[in-house]
C-alpha cells in the first residue's frame, strides 16, 4: 500500500508573520501539510459475490455509512466481459447494506483516442451532476490506462474532486499508470495538457481482467517493468532477464510477480521520491520516455505506449554508453532482454524528417522539457539498476545511437 491518498486526519498549518518595515501592508506566509494514503489491492474476480475487497474499500473510512457509487466501464473491457455490468449490479444488490449503485454501469469508449474528445469529457462531467454524485460518493473507473486518465480527470474536476476508485484492466495500467497520482486528457495538440494530480481513493487490480488481453498488449506493458528495474532495482532487472521465456509466454505466476514488483517500485518513487506532484523539472519515472512520447505521435499511436517505451529504453541505454555513463555491454543486455520479450526495437518513424529536413524525433527533447518547463531533465543509466538525471543530451550522439539501434535490428 502507498501512503498517498488524502487522509482526513491531521492537517498541520503554520501562519508566520513576515518581518515588516515602515507602513507596508502586512504579509503572512501560509504553510500547511496534508497526508495522502490509498490502498493498492491485488485480487481476482473483484465483483464475485463472496469477494469482500470492493465492499471493504467503500467502507474503509466510514464503515457505518451506506455509500453511493457509479461505475463506468471501458468499452474494450465490456466487449471481453459482457456480464461485467450485470455482475457489478448483482454485487451492489447483495451488499446493499453498505452501498447504493445510483445508476446501471455505463460503457464508455476506451483507448487513447478518448483523451482527444472534449465532448466526451463534458458529457461525463454532466452525467455525474445529473446523477447527483457528490464528494462523498464514488466514481469507479474500470479500464485501461487512457480510459483511467480520462475518468480520473472527470472525477477530480467535478465538485472539485469526487472520490475515484481505479480498476486497471491492462498490464500497463496495473503495473504503472493505474497506481499513480496523475489524471489528464490531451488538448490543443499536446499530450496530457489538461489534468490534475489527484490520488485515487483506491486502486483495485483484478488479475482476471488480464486473461482476455491480446499477447501484444500483455507484452507491451512489460516495458515499464524493464524501465523501473533499470533505474531502481538491479535484482529485479536480473529476475526479468532470467524470466523472459515465462513472461513472453504470459505465464500467470510470472506476470503477477512482475506486475506487483513494478507497482511497488512506482509507488515507492511517488511516496519517497520527494516530488510526487512534479513541481520541479525532473521526471524520474520517465526513463526512455522522451523519445517514446514523440514516437507515439509520429506513428499516430500505431505503436502501443509500451512498445514505444521499449525502443526508448534501448536507445537511451546505448546513448548512456556513448557518453561514458554506462559501462559498455550494458546496452547489449538491455537490448537482448527486450528482444527476447518479443519487442521490435525499430520503427521507420525514427528516421522521419520535417519539411526543413530536421529530424522530428529530436523535437521530442524540447517537447519533453516544455511539458514541465524549467530545465531539461532526462534520466539516463549510470549502471543497470541505477538511474541518473542529466540536463543535456547531444543531438549528434542521439543520432549515433539511432544508427546503432537500426544496425542491431537489420544488421547493416
Amino acid at each position: 500500500m502507498s501512503n498517498l491518498q488524502r487522509n482526513p486526519a491531521p492537517v498541520s498549518a503554520v501562519v508566520t508573520p513576515l518581518p515588516q518595515r515602515d507602513e507596508r501592508p502586512a504579509m503572512y506566509l501560509q504553510s500547511f501539510a496534508v497526508r495522502y494514503e490509498y490502498p493498492v489491492c491485488f485480487t481476482e474476480h473483484l465483483f464475485a459475490r463472496d469477494n469482500p475487497v470492493f465492499r471493504d474499500t467503500l467502507l474503509r473510512r466510514e464503515p457505518e455509512r451506506r455509500h453511493k457509487f457509479v461505475a463506468f466501464i471501458d468499452s474494450n473491457v465490456a466487449a471481453s466481459f459482457p456480464s461485467l455490468a450485470h455482475d457489478i449490479a448483482g454485487y451492489a444488490v447483495l451488499h446493499s447494506d453498505a452501498m447504493q449503485m445510483v445508476a446501471h454501469p455505463e460503457v464508455v469508449p476506451g483507448g487513447e483516442h478518448v483523451k482527444n474528445d472534449p465532448a466526451l469529457l463534458t458529457r461525463l462531467q454532466q452525467r455525474l451532476v445529473e446523477l447527483g454524485v457528490d464528494r462523498h460518493a464514488f466514481v469507479v473507473g474500470i479500464g485501461g490506462g487512457a480510459f483511467l486518465d480520462l475518468m480520473g480527470y472527470v472525477a477530480s474536476s467535478t465538485h472539485r474532486g469526487i472520490r475515484h476508485i481505479r480498476v486497471p484492466t491492462t498490464v500497463l495500467a496495473q503495473n504503472d499508470s493505474g497506481v499513480g497520482v496523475k489524471n489528464g486528457v490531451n488538448a490543443f495538440g499536446v499530450k496530457n495538457l489538461l489534468g490534475s494530480f489527484a490520488p485515487p481513493f483506491a486502486v483495485l487490480n483484478d488479475s482476471d481482467f488480464l486473461r482476455t488481453l491480446q499477447p501484444r498488449d500483455k507484452i507491451a506493458g512489460i516495458s515499464e517493468a524493464v524501465k523501473v528495474a533499470l533505474i531502481r532495482d538491479r535484482a529485479f532487472f536480473d529476475w526479468l532477464d532470467a524470466s523472459t521465456d515465462a513472461l513472453r509466454d504470459c505465464e500467470p505466476a510470472a506476470m503477477n510477480r512482475m506486475i506487483r514488483r513494478c507497482a511497488e517500485l512506482h509507488m515507492r518513487q511517488i511516496a519517497h521520491g520527494g516530488d510526487p506532484f512534479e513541481t520541479g523539472s525532473a521526471r524520474p519515472l520517465d526513463y526512455g520516455h522522451w523519445s517514446a512520447h514523440k514516437l507515439e505521435a509520429l506513428t499516430a499511436h500505431e505503436l502501443r505506449h509500451g512498445e514505444a517505451v521499449a525502443i526508448g529504453l534501448a536507445l537511451d541505454a546505448r546513448y548512456s554508453v556513448q557518453v561514458g555513463m554506462l559501462a559498455p555491454g550494458g546496452e547489449d543486455r538491455v537490448h537482448a532482454l527486450l528482444k527476447r520479450l518479443g519487442f521490435h526495437l525499430w520503427h521507420p518513424a525514427l528516421e522521419s524528417r520535417d519539411a526543413d529536413g530536421q529530424w522530428q524525433l529530436l523535437r521530442g527533447l524540447q517537447e519533453f522539457r516544455e511539458h514541465l518547463g524549467g530545465d531539461l531533465t532526462v534520466t539516463l543509466l549510470r549502471d543497470l539498476g541505477v538511474g541518473e538525471e542529466v540536463h543535456h543530451m547531444d543531438p549528434q550522439e542521439i543520432l549515433r545511437a539511432l544508427v546503432w539501434l537500426r544496425r542491431q535490428e537489420y544488421g547493416a
